[in-house]
């Protein structure tokens, strides 16, 4: 219960659920009472908002610290294993098995691939348990689609128990102890991860996936347009934030050495 109740009430405060709640009890000062100035300051405040986190400048500059912390792995590391962290998916045999996997999870997963080709003896571990409407578990998606990429079943290990990070490294403990090993999850969400395995005994060596903060040249209109795309950048700032203030007040804060 504590768990939908934390994803619930979290959902709520993400950037685009907050703001149209904040629209929304502006309107309805607007429609029915008396109270129109605070009406219209809340509603003006909203929209600037919304609309300045849909810009790219703006998202990628507030999602650019969080995803700079680690660099991308060049070399092997002669480790036994490579643990991919889960995160969203639904499962549909009749779609090609890389599209049951959504958002962050499909780069987590080919970036687990290429670290695998530069270490070859080792073993992938998905974690991640299923979703309430799924029989399927996060974990067991990401081993169906590693195999239909070509790894073997008998190098894959799947851990479908853990509904969190927390609980990912507990598991992740509990199965393979002290031995180094590679952490791949998204490039935003790695620090966070890190305290979490590192606070747990662990020694990961941190892998970022999924980088989504464009330095890169663009086209201009790209840069100055409003669009879902970016809307997604300052949303997964939200999100790594929430997420950040709950380990701290659980007591789980501080940043891992390398």
């Amino acid at each position: 219960m504590l768990f939908i109740l934390k994803k619930f009430i979290g959902g709520l405060l993400l950037p685009l659920p907050f703001l149209l709640l904040a629209m929304g009890v502006a309107l309805a000062l607007l429609w029915f009472t008396r109270w129109q100035k605070t009406a219209k300051g809340l509603l003006t405040a909203s929209w600037l908002v919304l609309f300045l986190i849909s810009l790219q400048p703006v998202a990628d500059w507030m999602l650019k610290p969080l995803e700079e912390t680690y660099s991308t792995r060049q070399q092997g590391d002669n480790v036994k294993y490579i643990v991919v962290l889960g995160g969203g998916y639904t499962w549909n045999p009749q779609w090609a098995p890389s599209s049951n996997l959504i958002n962050n999870s499909l780069p987590r997963l080919t970036e687990a691939i290429r670290l695998k080709n530069l270490n070859p003896g080792a073993k992938l571990i998905f974690t991640g348990a299923r979703a309430m409407t799924n029989n399927v578990s996060t974990a067991e998606v990401g081993a169906r689609v590693a195999e239909s990429l070509g790894i073997s079943r008998d190098e894959i290990i799947t851990l479908d128990s853990p509904k969190d990070t927390e609980e990912e490294a507990q598991a992740v403990a509990h199965l393979i102890g002290q031995q180094p090993f590679i952490l791949v999850t998204s490039a935003s969400h790695l620090p966070r991860a890190m305290t979490f395995f590192t606070r747990a005994g662990l020694h990961p060596l941190p892998a970022p996936a999924n980088q989504l903060a464009i330095t890169s040249p663009l086209n201009p209109w790209e840069r100055i347009i409003p669009s879902p795309v970016w809307l997604l950048h300052s949303d997964r700032v939200g999100y790594e934030t929430l997420g950040r203030a709950w380990q701290w007040l659980k007591g789980s804060s501080g940043e891992p050495g390398e």
